[in-house]
C-alpha cells in the first residue's frame, strides 16, 4: 500500500500538465506546417507504438508533436530534426529505417531467405520434371 501511495501522485501529475503549445496547434506558416506533418508521420509514438506522433494522442506524442514543430518553426532541418530523435530514442522510433552495422542483417535476411526457397524450388521443379522414376512397381 505505502508503494502504491508512493507512486501514484508522480503519475497523476503528469496527466495534469497542460500540452506542449504545438501539441494541438498547427503552424501559421502552410509551408513550414506541412514540413512538420511529413516528418511527424515517420516517427512512431513510443507510448502507443502502432501510431506515428501526427496519429496519437497520447500525451509523450504531443509533446513530440510540439517539439517538431518548434524546431521547423526556429528553420531546422525535417532530417537533422528526425537525427536528433533519433540520437534521443533510439533507431526504433523512426518509420524510416537506416542500414547500419547492427541493421543490415535485418536487410539482407529476407534476400537470402528468397534465395534459399528459389534455390529449393528449382530442384523439386527439376526432379518432377523427369516424371516418376520407373522401378519395378505393382
Amino acid at each position: 500500500m505505502l508503494l502504491l501511495v508512493l507512486f501514484t501522485p508522480p503519475g497523476l501529475a503528469q496527466d495534469s500538465l497542460p500540452p506542449a503549445p504545438y501539441a494541438y496547434r498547427q503552424l501559421d506558416d502552410p509551408a513550414q506546417e506541412a514540413r512538420a506533418q511529413e516528418l511527424m508521420e515517420t516517427i512512431r509514438c513510443l507510448t502507443c507504438q502502432s501510431q506515428s506522433i501526427a496519429d496519437s494522442d497520447a500525451p509523450m506524442a504531443g509533446d513530440m508533436r510540439s517539439e517538431v514543430r518548434q524546431r521547423i518553426a526556429a528553420g531546422e532541418d525535417p532530417e537533422a530534426i528526425r537525427q536528433w530523435l533519433i540520437e534521443r530514442y533510439g533507431d526504433y522510433i523512426s518509420y524510416k529505417p537506416v542500414v547500419t552495422g547492427l541493421t543490415w542483417p535485418l536487410f539482407a535476411a529476407p534476400v537470402v531467405l528468397l534465395l534459399l526457397a528459389l534455390f529449393l524450388l528449382r530442384g523439386r521443379f527439376r526432379r518432377n520434371r523427369h516424371g516418376p522414376e520407373s522401378g519395378g512397381g505393382a
